[in-house]
């Protein structure tokens, strides 16, 4: 911590004010700082740091904040550079809260009532929108920057949009391949680097600028390739396209964050799970905090009287699922990537991009969003991907092994280019060459 500043404490009405002062501290000194809005991590914050929240629940809005987060802050650490991470919903007001969780119940709500999910504008209001997010964290945010040294990167565009008002230098992340409108006001703000998927992206914030006349040079818009954890990434040179063949087909299936295509998994567990004894296959299935999806899991395999065990376990079927996203992550990233041949999945900006990092296929689960349809687009071209058949699985797996579609694909995810695997480091080397190059 810099020697003679004066220690300032949070605001009063703020949660968890103890670790929130530390919190800001670390991200003063951390060459990388990080922040986002994703999930909290209160229960964690108490087991292990011993300060309690008068709010002791917990909101989960996306996997993908948080995995991207984390995907930086594992590569900065790699580098040898300090680095912290926060997310300002931890330490709202209890007034804040309320409309944190009621963010939340809007989602879920959306990604399991599938006549909401086809009015797309609400989850997109309410989940990434400003409003009432923005009202939420904008306090706890300011506090916890306002003494940052280092240029911040920000793994939302609330987030980076807050700070970058406030004066300070933001590489604003974009989660996905697709310009969202909560991105525009800040193309003019010079104290923002743009750091993007893919030359596709780029364009489209280019043509965005052009047609409202607004001034966006190139150098501000940086093709970064999506953040991955390398520890995810390592673990596609133990991958071998045609190892399947000779053991179990090992299948992740997963929920998003929000825990959408609930229905489309269903359906397609009830038609693998009366086969799998007799069928040399595999599952492990990605609840991650949501305990309707751990409670359904739990249900089909009594259903079909087929064991179900937890990650640590040598079941056929095995669960992941915790209150916490910090560990449900952690047990995504330790099990499930090295183990997977394939991702059953939404083509989402973290999943997706994980699995093909990881060498591993894809079988699309229903898209949430034209984003996620510009993703499943991309590896369906590549081969990579090909749509889920929910109804009909089974057979489904036996012609694309047949047919040695699953090997190809494996190869393809392994033959990827190289932007596909090194977004992290060079999101961290473009926020290193903005902290001592400008």
């Amino acid at each position: 911590m810099s020697q003679g500043r004066k220690h300032i404490l949070p605001p009063p009405e703020l949660e968890l004010p103890r670790t929130l002062h530390d919190d800001r501290h670390r991200i003063e000194e951390a060459q990388v700082p990080i922040v986002t809005i994703s999930a909290t991590y209160k229960s964690e914050i108490a087991e292990h740091l011993g300060e309690h929240s008068r709010v002791i629940n917990e909101a989960v809005l996306s996997r993908a904040h948080y995995s991207m987060s984390m995907a930086v802050f594992s590569q900065a650490d790699l580098m040898g550079l300090t680095s912290w991470y926060v997310d300002p919903m931890n330490y709202v007001s209890q007034e804040g809260w309320k409309k944190i969780a009621f963010v939340e119940r809007v989602g879920k709500l959306t990604a399991r009532v599938p006549l909401l999910k086809t009015v797309k504008g609400l989850a997109d209001t309410f989940v990434r929108g400003k409003l009432p997010i923005q009202d939420a964290i904008e306090k706890p945010l300011l506090y916890v920057t306002e003494r940052a040294h280092f240029p911040i990167v920000s793994l939302h565009a609330i987030a980076g949009s807050v700070i970058a008002e406030s004066g300070k230098e933001v590489v604003q992340v974009v989660t996905d391949p697709f310009v969202r409108p909560e991105y525009i006001p800040e193309i003019e703000r010079k104290n923002v680097v743009f750091a993007v998927f893919d030359q596709q992206t780029k364009d489209e914030f280019l043509s965005v600028a052009k047609k409202l006349k607004m001034n966006l040079p190139d150098k501000r818009i940086v093709i970064t390739g999506p953040p991955v954890d390398p520890k995810i990434v390592a673990v596609r040179s133990q991958k071998n396209p045609i190892a399947y063949k000779s053991r179990e087909l090992r299948l992740v299936v997963a929920t998003g964050g929000l825990g959408t295509n609930k229905g489309e998994i269903r359906q397609l567990l009830d038609n693998v799970l009366p086969k799998i004894e007799s069928e040399k296959i595999s599952l492990l299935l990605y609840a991650g905090t949501q305990n309707d999806f751990k409670e359904m899991f739990l249900e089909l395999c009594s259903k079909y009287e087929i064991e179900a065990g937890d990650v640590d376990s040598l079941a056929k079927v095995r669960i992941i699922y915790n209150e916490s996203i910090m560990q449900a992550n952690r047990d995504l990233v330790k099990h499930a990537f090295y183990w997977a041949d394939g991702f059953v999945t939404k083509p989402s900006g973290d999943m997706a991009y994980d699995a093909v990092a990881a060498g591993c296929f894809i079988l699309s689960l229903d898209p949430w969003g034209y984003w996620e349809k510009k993703i499943e687009e991309n590896f369906t071209a590549r081969q990579i991907a090909t749509r889920a058949d929910a109804d009909n699985f089974m057979e489904q797996i036996k012609k694309l092994s047949k047919s040695s579609w699953i090997e190809k694909a494996i190869q393809n995810a392994l033959d990827i280019d190289k932007i596909y695997l090194e977004g992290a480091k060079r999101i961290v080397d473009l926020q290193q060459n903005l902290a001592y190059n400008e």
